[in-house]
């Protein structure tokens, strides 16, 4: 319940709207209080519930602050102190947690005096010389403040600008996010928890909000950002933009320019020029402006409205690159730059093949014509040349059921074109900007960076590439920022199209160009396989399918306190809407996702793991897949013996073994970095394949294989049941033939499989590089230039609020 609050003189506030009332003013102790009971406790063990209610606890408290920018004032006050304390006593566990608190106060914030500017400015400077990732985190920090200095309102502009896709001249920029949920994990119920929770969000605050809304909230934030209470009446200004109407843009498209005018003179001067502008528009939009006496005003808030999501189940029949670029298509700014007929085609896939249904049969038909005339040998006549490939086409397109469209197969004057340098060096900047991400900063400010041997590290990398990376890049107007939630089945899917989506954009670049993507996951599983606790072995339990999950919250607190919390309330809020099914409920889950994309750009790098499966029948072609996570193989026919030895101790004591025999090779992985090549053959009646480390202690970047039984000892070698590799074969000697599953996902399960090949994914934009360049090169292939420290791996960038704490 919220109440009216007395009206002060210099600190007054209200709502924006002028039918909504303050919530009540918080002290800084109250405030104090709510901040301590939100951090996490150090390295103490912490209970499920524990983690549950600091997430409830964070939500709370900045909606204590969201409706009053008095608290929010106050907060700001507040963190700042405990920052500094923090430092003081190099209690480094909460520094993360506790700044990016403060910067999502400060971009909802009315006004800052300067002297809070530079004390925040102050100390993320001094987390520069801290090691990883806190110099990474107080480095985006820092030039973010610098700017927010001298521009105040720019974070809050540009936010809502780029989230809610408002047309402007001066910041093209667009976002969206898309939530992507597994259908495996998510029942009806929890669909309709996470889409109405995301409906309720635009409809909580009285009806959907318009881009008008949205244009008058900006120009109230950036006016009173810059003037103050001591020269801007809230009140008058929220009430004089809304009777407005539908002239709020052109003020709108002004503040925008005063501020972009701002920024690009990079905090010369002492934001005079910026005041005394918005100082004029401030007069013009409230007409008796100059009769008010000074320090009589009072501020309104101007609450961040959650950027645009769009719910998706992954169902098989959905195509995430489609949905990416449809809205890439019908974009604003796409209407300012139109595609060409051919990139239209591509996004729209109205192109032959990809109208064709994916259980028709594909024709190949091998062809010497090129379609250009300069190509037809002497005297040959084009048009004939073209009529003969029309009818041959044709009566392709009638096998199909489909209509040929003649005024495509039609003959045109055109020449070869080859991919511009520009276009083909897009996808191998994208790889060395992500090197740079990983191994940029070796050692970071203190000596603690996460990387060890460059390109063979063993330690998984972490860190943002964006604050890292110097070298020139085209800029992308788009960011999309896909939202994953499921368990690990729905992480090995991404990881797939990832791989997919390289693949397709290295032969033909479109998306990757245009759009920039990023990546975040929400762990939910279903009842029956919950979290596993962050301290716990994250291989426990093979029930546990969110090893990742499991993993991230271990690294990342702020992420164990926020995003586990969120997993594991989706089913309880579930439960909750069953037995209270017309209660109105305040949006909850599109409010914490949307401080997940928003201050959570820390990414943890995934390898993906490319695996060749070759089958027993001579008929079926060999199938090349990845996996992320998880790869179990197993002998079917000896899975309820195996499982029977192992429920009796004493026969497993004894070294009895069932399974066929396979053939083993793989490279054993040493922390020295001696790796040595090895192969055998033992018996066994499986084997487990994991990428997440089960040691925190050691967080390694590499394969760890497990037996289903423990060898017994040959002459020559010791054979162990765990050992880490990098490359492994594996092949069956006898005629018995291999299941496999791939991510513990049974849409992923192959049968009858007589070999594997896993090694890790390489970058298929590498890879072409790497066959242009043979292509001119005579003799064996040698690495020279950028390529000798480019990451030839493909990893899976997972975003979190820190990275890895060590």
């Amino acid at each position: 319940m919220t109440n009216k609050i007395p009206w002060n003189n210099a600190s007054s506030t209200c709502s924006m709207e002028p039918t909504a009332g303050c919530s009540p003013t918080f002290s800084e102790s109250d405030l104090y209080r709510s901040v301590m009971a939100v951090l996490p406790r150090g390295t103490d063990h912490q209970h499920p519930q524990d983690c549950l209610n600091k997430g409830m606890l964070r939500w709370t408290l900045h909606k204590k602050v969201q409706s009053n920018p008095v608290n929010s004032s106050s907060l700001v006050w507040v963190l700042i102190k405990e920052l500094e304390k923090a430092e003081r006593w190099d209690s480094r566990k909460s520094i993360i947690p506790l700044l990016h608190t403060l910067m999502y106060a400060i971009i909802q914030t009315a006004y800052i005096p300067d002297e809070l500017y530079k004390r925040v400015y102050s100390f993320c400077k001094r987390l520069l010389t801290y090691p990883q990732p806190y110099c990474t985190v107080g480095l985006s920090y820092t030039r973010q403040i610098k700017t927010e200095r001298s521009t105040p309102g720019l974070m809050y502009q540009r936010m809502v600008t780029a989230e809610q896709r408002l047309k402007n001249e001066h910041y093209p920029l667009q976002e969206r996010v898309f939530i992507l949920a597994d259908p495996e994990v998510f029942s009806s119920s929890l669909e309709q928890v996470v889409s109405g929770d995301i409906e309720a969000s635009s409809l909580f605050a009285g009806g959907s909000l318009s881009p008008l809304h949205h244009m008058c909230s900006v120009v109230q934030h950036s006016i009173q950002a810059a003037l103050g209470a001591e020269q801007c009446n809230g009140p008058k200004l929220a009430r004089a933009l809304k009777d407005v109407g539908q002239d709020v843009e052109s003020h709108f498209q002004e503040v925008l320019a005063a501020l972009q005018q701002s920024a690009e003179e990079g905090g010369r001067g002492d934001g005079a020029a910026l005041r005394s502008r918005l100082q004029r528009l401030y007069s013009r939009i409230v007409p008796d402006a100059d009769s008010e006496p000074l320090s009589c005003g009072r501020l309104c808030n101007s609450p961040l409205p959650n950027p645009e999501m769009s719910f998706h189940m992954w169902t098989e029949h959905l195509d995430i690159w489609r949905v990416l670029a449809k809205w890439f298509r019908s974009s604003s700014v796409s209407e300012q730059f139109p595609l060409s007929q051919e990139q239209d085609d591509l996004v729209l896939g109205d192109s032959p093949s990809d109208l064709m249904p994916s259980d028709m049969t594909r024709f190949s038909v091998m062809s010497i014509d090129s379609g250009i005339e300069g190509d037809l040998p002497p005297g040959a006549d084009p048009s004939l040349s073209s009529s003969l490939d029309c009818a041959g086409l044709s009566a392709l397109w009638e096998q199909c059921k489909i209509e040929p469209e003649p005024g495509r197969l039609s003959r045109r004057r055109c020449i070869k074109m080859k991919p511009s340098v520009k276009e083909s060096m897009v996808l191998m900047q994208d790889t060395l900007q992500e090197n740079a991400g990983l191994g940029g900063v070796e050692g970071g400010g203190g000596g603690g960076g996460r990387t060890g041997r460059r390109g063979a590290t063993l330690q998984r990398r972490a860190g943002s590439s964006a604050t890292q990376n110097p070298f020139l890049k085209q800029q992308r107007l788009f960011t999309a920022r896909i939202v994953a939630m499921g368990d690990d089945r729905v992480l090995g899917r991404l990881a797939k199209v990832y791989y997919l989506f390289r693949k397709r954009e290295a032969r033909r670049l479109f998306l990757t160009m245009k759009v920039n993507l990023q990546f975040y996951y929400i762990p939910v599983c279903c009842a029956t396989t919950p979290v596993s606790s962050t301290k716990e072995d994250l291989h426990q339990s093979k029930e546990n399918l969110c090893t990742l999950g499991s993993y991230l919250s271990t690294v990342d607190p702020w992420y164990n306190s926020n995003i586990k919390s969120l997993g594991c309330m989706i089913p309880e809020l579930a439960k909750m809407q069953q037995m209270n099914p017309g209660k109105p409920k305040e949006p909850f889950v599109s409010d914490v996702i949307s401080y997940y994309v928003r201050t959570g750009q820390q990414p943890v790098y995934f390898t993906i793991y490319f695996v060749k499966i070759t089958f027993n029948a001579m008929s079926k072609d060999p199938v090349e897949d990845v996996f992320l996570t998880h790869l179990g193989m197993e002998f079917p026919e000896f899975r309820q013996i195996s499982q029977s030895i192992k429920a009796d101790k004493h026969k497993r004591g004894s070294g009895e073994i069932c399974g066929a025999v396979i053939s083993l090779n793989y490279r054993k992985v040493t922390l020295s970095g001696r790796d040595v090549d090895k192969g055998m053959s033992v018996r066994t009646s499986g084997a487990q394949i994991t990428a997440i480390t089960c040691n925190e202690a050691e967080d390694l970047n590499c394969l760890t294989m497990t037996l289903n039984e423990s060898p017994t000892k040959s002459k020559n070698n010791v054979l162990e049941s765990t050992f880490r590799a990098s490359n492994i074969k594996i092949r069956t000697l006898e005629n018995r033939p291999l299941t496999v599953t791939l991510d513990r996902d049974r849409r992923r399960t192959y049968t009858d499989v007589q070999s594997l090949e896993i090694s890790p994914c390489l970058d298929p934009g590498y890879c072409v590089q790497k066959i242009i360049r043979s292509k001119y090169e005579l003799g064996e292939c040698k690495e020279a230039g950028l390529s000798k420290y480019m990451n030839k791996g493909l990893p899976l960038p997972i975003n979190t609020f820190a990275g890895i704490i060590t």
